[in-house]
């Protein structure tokens, strides 16, 4: 059993101004550096001497870093610097207006006090909440030979359905699959430049390496994210289903973002639209945040109906391969998904 201790290990502390310079203390030190965000996350893992970095980067005193602006050459788009706190992202106009999905994602997280200090970069580049790897077990996460979640007498309510490859834990983050959602793009600085990836690219499974959640080098820093007008204003689905409405991790959450037709017919006193196109996701249920594209084929062409719905959510939990105690969140991602569609 692991020893929680609130003495944090000593480290250097950097603040830089410019990008160049944070960027230049990545290279210095590698592994050994921590990019320090709101701190939310760090800050839990110091206290606790899991993480032990030698040198801690502390990002918020670079303004090119925050903010919400429009994107060079890209029409009714919008970048969102990686260090622009949640609260700004929740509230900002334009974001509510064109892109409501990912301001009510990041309404959603945490509490006020946390939105306020949290940002958007350390949200979605947060680690796993998995209580085993977090509390210094030696788990294959953390570089041993056993996953403690997925034993007999494991506790593992909150863990994962699909994409388990030796380590169950999920990803946490709330503006993650809204963001894929929006197809958006997150920008990457490092050695070699600028890199532009999609969303749903920066995360990974363990599969792919088991060690880290997204696709980050130790020299590299996520500095943006973009947002394509391609999807603003669309009809757009969020929720998020927790033990308590505050302050808590999603058990179960889904993100949609439709397209649909002009053209609608009554039946009775319902409205029924037909989907032209929509990209759907899922998180708190794998490693990753899960879009569900073989729901997205289904669905394109069809009627947001009830039956339509339900037939989704079916085929959104095929594959599913639940733990001791979290079989519960099969029935529950499956209603979301229909609820996705009958938002509609």
């Amino acid at each position: 059993m692991a020893v929680i201790r609130d003495t944090i290990p000593a480290f250097e502390l950097f603040q830089p101004s410019s990008l160049e310079d944070a960027l230049a203390l990545r290279r210095r030190y590698g592994k050994a550096s921590w990019a320090y965000a709101g701190g939310l996350d760090s800050l839990d893992w110091f206290k606790d001497r899991i993480k032990r970095p030698d040198a801690v980067i502390d990002l918020g005193g670079i303004e090119e870093l925050r903010g919400i602006r429009g994107v060079p050459d890209v029409d009714d788009g919008v970048e969102i610097g990686a260090m622009t706190t949640l609260t700004e992202v929740a509230t900002h106009a334009g974001i509510q207006s064109k892109f409501g999905l990912l301001s009510d994602a990041a309404s959603k997280v945490a509490t006020p006090q946390i939105r306020n200090q949290g940002t958007i970069g350390g949200n979605v580049s947060q680690d796993t909440r998995c209580w085993y790897y977090r509390g210094g077990w030696p788990c294959y996460r953390a570089g041993g030979n056993i996953c403690y979640a997925d034993t007999p007498t494991s506790i593992n309510r909150e863990h994962a359905l699909f994409e388990a490859n030796r380590c169950v834990a999920v990803n946490p983050s709330d503006t993650a699959p809204a963001l894929i959602a929006l197809d958006a793009k997150f920008v990457i600085q490092g050695p070699g430049g600028e890199k532009v990836v999609d969303a749903e690219d920066y995360f990974l499974t363990p599969a792919t390496d088991i060690t880290r959640m997204t696709i980050l080098e130790p020299d590299e820093l996520l500095t943006s994210i973009r947002l394509p007008g391609t999807w603003g204003g669309a009809r757009f689905y969020f929720e998020k289903v927790r033990d308590r409405q505050a302050w808590d991790f999603a058990l179960v959450s889904v993100s949609s973002a439709m397209k649909l037709s002009g053209n609608l017919y009554f039946d009775g006193l319902v409205q029924q639209y037909t989907i032209e196109d929509i990209r759907i996701v899922v998180n708190a249920v794998g490693p990753r945040p899960l879009r569900l594209r073989d729901v997205e084929r289904q669905l394109k062409g069809q009627s947001a109906t009830e039956d339509v719905g339900k037939a989704a959510g079916e085929l959104a939990i095929l594959g599913n391969r639940p733990l001791q105690h979290n079989a519960y969140k099969i029935p529950l991602m499956r209603n979301l998904v229909k609820r996705a569609i009958r938002g509609a």
